[in-house]
This record gives structure tokens, sequence and C-alpha cells, in this order.
């Protein structure tokens, strides 16, 4: 059995996992976990496509 991901699918698994171990060892509360969990992720996929754009303009 073969695992066949895409760059940017990996990218985003790397994301979700990331951004768990940064919620649990930032923050104390359960709801301040999530929230900055969520936080995170979102800020690692913008970051993910901004660098896609990027790359994609320098190639042109």
């Amino acid at each position: 059995m073969t695992l066949n991901l895409s760059h940017f699918s990996a990218a985003l698994i790397f994301s979700l996992c990331a951004s768990v171990v940064f919620g649990i060892t930032q923050r104390n509360e359960k709801r301040q976990m999530i929230r900055y969990g969520i936080y995170c992720f979102g800020w690692f996929v913008g970051g993910v496509l901004i660098a896609g754009w990027l790359m994609w303009f320098l190639k042109r």
C-alpha cells in the first residue's frame, strides 16, 4: 500500500500536526489551545499559499 501525496496535501498535514502541537504546548486552557491551534493552522496555510504563488511568479 502506497500513499501518494501532493506537495500541497503534505503541507496541509504538516500544518495540522504542527498546529496541534503548538496549541497544546503554548496555551494552558483547553479553549485557548483550540483557538491558538486554529490560528496557527490559518497562518501555516496562508504561508503555503503565498509561497506557492511566489514560486509560480519566479518560475515565469
